[in-house]
């Protein structure tokens, strides 16, 4: 299977770390079609010379890459294509790696009217080779790699200029080759959008490397055009809807806010001992439960169960999802005592495993990761036994910030990708498909589990959801959550439909099937439910169920979600069947 994502525009270094895990992981192959932000790229042959000025002077960024060649720019603009595909096994399988990609790329080319062709003894895809001055259009820089059976995979590939700043390149020796000028579509005369050549080159990749099938997605990207017509009543729509319809849904087709929920979407209420107890800890503890703000449906089970996933760094979030209840307002500095307090609670409660969360926080300079870390540091120093999972934002993509937890070494990291590849930027507009996948791809390459989560009834189809599994399991996810999202307010996104537990019975086969060691899916299921369970079928994959890890009963706990917050007494649910599905 090739499976074509085209990501929109993604920095350097998370591309360099998705190609890796991707590559690395020698599952399906992939062609990541990106373009990026400013950025030079260093091949492992590269004079720094050939660098004629410091980068951060025209707003660019220098990376030292794992590529052959020498130095080039990459920018909005560039369409890059990295296919990570396995090769043949000998010895000129990368050469003619090469030779695909240019051709491919010509191919491409021909199909917008353009006549490309090789320049003997360069490499890469030029215009004007017959006449007096050959023009580069693209660049080519590859590298192999042995992974896991002995097969070789392959990195990197070409840069395509459609409509970038070629001045840019005016800054650098180009690939090292100083005798020859880089040109783009548009400086020849080409006026194809980069959705055009995004297609010409998706269906000759299909035609080249997909001869077992081709599953292609697509982000939605803001620069498509909108609503032909000019309907007026959509153009001032709220941009949360407009969002939405812009990647193909119709808020409007949603189910009604008001609307009778299914039967296998009511949690019974049960106020045992189990219940009181774990309440009468919060009360001693100065603690809020965020899901009893949300309104959570499984807040008895949870409670009853004991089971406790404790929210960090406050409970203001600085991004305002599309489904999301958590408070958006300034948030407050952070509390040092907190990671002492959740240790304590975790002691108390004991906790054999502790999940700990947090609203993102992207006015602190590293996200709120190293509180987070102090946090795991914390409960590692008093409970020694205890298990702990951390869900984490994605701290901007910042790979640095990352790290402090990773090096906090958590048994489980957990960062939700949320919804499929098309819906992203609708449902989650401050974060990216990409970025998580980078996150989750840096988090295994670090030798933790790794775990993430999904919502159905945005609108997306099954074949969206299995194409999203499969991304997950090829970046190393062990385990996986898909629950039904349910609408928290009427500001909120609209559920699109009910998924039956059937249909969600048929994903977590499907995730299996795929390579994931545990999926928890029903109507449900959040980000956190049967946490310790799914971390021990993840961790002795030959202990997991008979039923493989998939869905338990159809009205599924999440565990409990607790501020830290001084001096609030323990509330009583005021509401049931709202919630929204928090971190």
């Amino acid at each position: 299977m090739l499976r074509i994502r085209r990501l929109g525009q993604v920095s350097y270094a998370e591309a360099f770390d998705l190609q890796h895990a991707l590559a690395q992981r020698g599952g399906d192959d992939y062609l990541l079609l990106v373009e990026h932000p400013h950025v030079y790229t260093l091949g492992v042959r590269a004079d720094p010379a050939h660098v004629l000025r410091d980068p951060a002077s025209v707003g660019a960024t220098l990376f030292r890459t794992d590529r052959g060649g020498d130095v080039t720019y990459h920018g909005p603009g560039q369409l890059v294509a990295y296919p990570i595909v396995t090769l043949e096994d000998h010895p000129g399988a990368g050469p003619l790696h090469v030779h695909r990609i240019e051709q491919l790329v010509i191919d491409a080319l021909g199909l917008l009217g353009v006549e490309a062709s090789r320049h003997e003894g360069y490499p890469g895809v030029w215009v004007g080779v017959d006449g007096p001055s050959p023009r580069k259009v693209a660049a080519i820089g590859v590298r192999t790699m042995r992974v896991d059976g002995g097969r070789r995979r392959t990195l990197h590939g070409v840069a395509l200029n459609v409509d970038c700043d070629l001045e840019m390149f005016g800054h650098i020796v180009p690939c090292g080759i100083a005798d020859y000028a880089v040109t783009s579509l548009r400086a020849e005369g080409n006026d194809a959008s980069m959705d055009e050549v995004v297609e010409a080159v998706a269906s000759r990749a299909a035609a080249v490397w997909g001869t077992d099938g081709v599953d292609r997605r697509d982000v939605d990207l803001p620069r498509r055009k909108r609503h032909p017509g000019g309907n007026a009543d959509v153009a001032e729509e709220r941009p949360l809807l407009r969002r939405l319809r812009d990647a193909g849904t119709d808020p409007d087709a949603g189910i009604p806010f008001r609307a009778r929920k299914p039967e296998w979407l009511r949690a019974p209420a049960r106020m045992g001992e189990g219940y009181v107890s774990l309440g009468r800890t919060i009360h001693d503890l100065r603690l809020v439960t965020v899901c009893e703000e949300a309104g959570c449906p499984n807040i008895f089970e949870c409670w009853a169960d004991g089971t406790a996933t404790f929210m960090v760094n406050g409970s203001r979030c600085t991004r305002a999802c599309g489904f999301c209840l958590v408070d958006t307002r300034r948030p407050l500095p952070l509390d040092p005592t907190e990671p002492d307090r959740v240790a304590e609670a975790v002691a108390r409660m004991r906790l054999s495993h502790a999940v700990i969360t947090c609203v993102a926080r992207d006015d602190l300079d590293d996200g709120g990761a190293g509180a987070i870390a102090a946090t795991v540091r914390a409960v590692r120093r008093r409970n020694p036994e205890t298990g702990i999972e951390v869900l984490v934002s994605d701290f901007k993509g910042d790979a640095s910030s990352l790290e402090l937890v990773l090096d906090a070494r958590p048994d489980v990291l957990n960062h939700n990708v949320e919804t499929v590849v098309r819906l992203q930027r609708a449902v989650r507009p401050s974060a990216g498909y990409a970025r998580s996948l980078a996150v989750l791809a840096r988090a295994a390459d670090a030798g933790l589990v790794v775990k993430s989560g999904l919502m159905v009834g945005l609108g997306e189809s099954e074949e969206e959801v299995v194409s999203t599994l499969a991304d997950m399991a090829s970046v190393g996810v062990s385990i996986a959550t898909i629950g039904q999202y349910l609408r928290p307010s009427a500001d909120h996104l609209p559920v699109a439909r009910w998924w039956s537990p059937a249909e969600l019975e048929a994903l977590a086969t499907a995730g299996r099937e795929l390579g994931l060691l545990h999926v928890e899916a029903s109507p449900l299921t959040r980000s956190s439910y049967h946490a310790k369970q799914a971390a021990d079928a993840a961790s002795s994959p030959a202990d997991a169920s008979e039923d493989g890890g998939t869905a338990h009963a159809a009205t599924g706990s999440a565990p409990l979600r607790v501020v830290l917050r001084p001096g609030v007494p323990v509330p009583v649910p005021k509401r049931v069947g709202g919630a929204a599905r928090v971190g």
